[in-house]
């Protein structure tokens, strides 16, 4: 059976290579009228799309599945919407491939040109999350890349329609089916072979819980980009605006738990603690958040007294750690410690403070007065993302089309030879 999944997940891969030889050759305006179409594609058969979801979402909660990862799996007709919105937000964007990164004309009279390429075939592993597919599959077409995309179990039938709308869609416009494929998702051997199918497969993307991207990162043979949890802070400075605190640090938390990018550890600085604790703490209360707080916090009612695990934590959901910094140089030692390198957010009025906090704090996003709900590809103007990389090597926050891309030399001569040494 192994060897037959095996086969199955390598042929795939076989498939995606001949339709990437394909789509490298294709014009923006192939690829844009395809997006377009799979954006219409995706609103015109979003009954279809839901009927599906709803089997998923059934299953899911039979199996007990916990709220914040049915909100992940949940698709609407604005979600659908949104999602198609987002493909054609990708259209309208530059076409990276075949932009010139570097070049000149040497000396010798060679000239030079270094030019983003696609990766070639990529494959995405995520979790209960079926807009990913819709994500992947745009930026992957717009970037000249052939997607093989592993969802869970728990998002088979929705991305199984998902796909099927997509594929159709490629194929009224006479672009390959196979850009876009699904491999089998009820054996976690599917994904050993994709991320180990070394020179069938360019580059392979985990997003997910920290248990996913650890076992593919650890164990890929394919080079990985490491999608990242999201233990994400606010820390409320000495000089903040305490109701613009307010408000940021409730935005944070509470718009969508689900999401890496949600705020998940509030620092607050001792000057502002009298005033702001208590206020923060009933606000956070009223929205139904549970405070896992430290000494000072904790005297406040109804918040639970934190743990050193709580620091460390992604809660995905309406909790969030609480702590007294005695200054800005311990918020940031406190974020370097417990944070996980992917959104961080100073609330103050001083210049000062604002510049040494995003000198200092190591994250792919640092905001200053804004909340770190913002950390996403639509709204950084990318129209979608593929995810969230925490890593520092190619890529580093929202992975949206050039993230998809390498380069090459182009080097044109008129017979030009080299020296013997």
């Amino acid at each position: 059976m192994t060897d037959d999944l095996r086969d199955q997940v390598h042929a795939a891969a076989r498939r995606a290579r001949v339709a990437a030889d394909e789509l490298v050759l294709a014009t923006r305006e192939r690829k844009d009228a395809a997006l377009h179409e799979m954006a219409a594609a995706l609103r015109q058969r979003a009954p279809e799309i839901i009927e599906a979801n709803k089997k998923d979402l059934e299953a899911g909660r039979a199996a007990g599945l916990p709220d914040n990862i049915l909100d992940r799996l949940t698709l609407t007709e604005a979600r659908i919407d949104g999602v198609a919105t987002g493909l054609e937000t990708v259209a309208g964007l530059a076409d990276p491939v075949g932009q010139v990164l570097n070049g000149g004309i040497l000396p010798n009279g060679l000239e030079l040109k270094q030019i983003r390429v696609p990766m070639g075939v990529v494959g995405m592993v995520y979790e209960a999350r079926p807009n990913v597919t819709v994500d992947a599959a745009g930026l992957a077409l717009k970037s000249g890349n052939a997607a093989l995309l592993r969802g869970s179990s728990t998002a088979e039938h929705s991305n199984t329609t998902l796909v099927a709308v997509l594929r159709d869609a490629l194929e009224s416009v006479n672009l390959p089916a196979d850009c876009v494929q699904l491999l089998p998702c009820h054996d976690r051997a599917s994904v050993t072979h994709l991320i180990t199918a070394r020179g069938l497969v360019d580059l392979v993307i985990p997003r997910g819980g920290a248990g996913l991207i650890n076992a593919v990162v650890e164990q890929a043979t394919v080079p990985t980009i490491e999608t990242g949890v999201g233990n994400c802070h606010v820390y409320v400075d000495a000089h903040a605006d305490l109701d613009m605190a307010e408000a940021i640090v409730l935005n944070a938390k509470t718009r969508r738990t689900s999401v890496c990018n949600a705020a998940e550890s509030l620092l607050v600085h001792k000057d502002v603690a009298k005033e702001f604790v208590p206020r923060i703490t009933k606000a956070l209360q009223q929205e139904s958040v549970t405070i896992h707080g430290d000494d000072e916090f904790a005297q406040q009612p109804n918040v639970e007294k934190a743990t050193d695990d709580d620091w460390g934590t992604e809660y995905l959901s309406l909790d969030i750690s609480a702590k007294v910094v005695g200054s800005l140089d311990e918020a940031v030692q406190h974020i370097a410690t417990y944070g996980s390198g992917h959104s961080e957010a100073i609330v103050t009025n001083d210049v000062a403070a604002a510049r040494k906090f995003t000198t200092r704090v190591d994250a792919a996003a640092v905001f200053v007065n804004a909340s770190t709900a913002f950390t996403d590809g639509a709204e950084f103007g990318m129209g979608a993302e593929i995810g969230i990389s925490t890593q520092k090597l190619h890529a580093r926050g929202p992975m949206g089309l050039s993230e998809l891309t390498s380069s090459k030399w182009v080097v044109w001569g008129e017979g030009h030879t080299r020296p013997k040494a």
